[in-house]
């Protein structure tokens, strides 16, 4: 790389630093080429050069007669959200609360046990299903003492409800089958109060599992409604009217 490419790419990285430090603010308008030059000491072509680059990587936006505009961040991950789907949620959990409960099952106290075994009774007692549900997971999560773990079962959880495509599907089929959800908890209960690492994974994933497939069938009966529906209007659009005038 020439000595011409390297500096313009340093002029590349030193305003763009200034922007992610919001020296230049979001909606603000940089500096003249001329000043930007003498700021950092280079010539206008090399400017000219940078401030194309940024814009290609939409730091900024150059309005003709204007002037050159920091544009605001692109938020990323509220664009995943947007793609995310409630199978993607349920396997990322499968995966990660799998291992958690591995690990918890050597690490939970007989105080964070006590609590999961409430948290049972309450569901057995339909009291506060949903968020019996949440304490359940959210006890075996912080029995790890691994904040990254913590975290992620957290934002895991958060992602149920990031989306309505994500909470219809949730809803048709968590509001359903809580006996089986209650003898799921219950199975990786057991495996944790043995301190059966192994048997705590399996039973982690079996209990996501059916949680998975659920969701499909959920998904397909859905599916089947809607076309059903569609061939109900079209057998009407299309029907011939009987008349006794014919």
């Amino acid at each position: 790389m020439s000595s011409n490419r390297r500096l313009f790419w340093g002029i590349v990285d030193k305003i763009e630093a200034l922007i992610d430090s919001e020296i230049y603010t979001a909606g603000s308008r940089l500096p003249p080429e001329r000043e930007l030059a003498e700021t950092f000491k280079v010539s206008r072509p090399t400017i000219r050069e940078a401030i194309i680059a940024l814009e290609v990587r939409e730091k900024i936006e150059v309005k003709t007669g204007s002037g050159v505009y920091v544009l605001k961040p692109v938020n990323q991950l509220s664009g995943l959200h947007k793609q995310i789907n409630a199978f993607e949620v349920t396997q990322a959990r499968a995966l990660i609360e799998g291992e958690v409960a591995a690990i918890a099952a050597t690490t939970i106290t007989e105080d964070e046990l006590v609590r999961l075994h409430q948290t049972l009774v309450d569901m057995e007692n339909s009291q506060f299903i949903a968020a019996a549900d949440k304490e359940f997971h959210q006890i075996i999560a912080n029995a790890t003492r691994n904040s990254a773990m913590i975290l992620t079962v957290q934002n895991l959880w958060k992602l149920r409800s990031s989306t309505p495509e994500i909470i219809k599907d949730y809803d048709s089929v968590c509001s359903k089958d809580n006996s089986k959800t209650l003898a799921e908890h219950k199975a990786i209960y057991q495996a944790l109060k043995l301190r059966d690492a192994p048997q705590a994974r399996l039973a982690m994933h079996s209990h996501f599992n059916r949680l998975i497939n659920a969701l499909f069938d959920a998904v397909e009966s859905r599916a089947l409604e809607e076309i059903k529906q569609k061939n109900s209007e079209k057998r009407g659009l299309y029907s011939i009217p009987h008349s006794n005038d014919i």
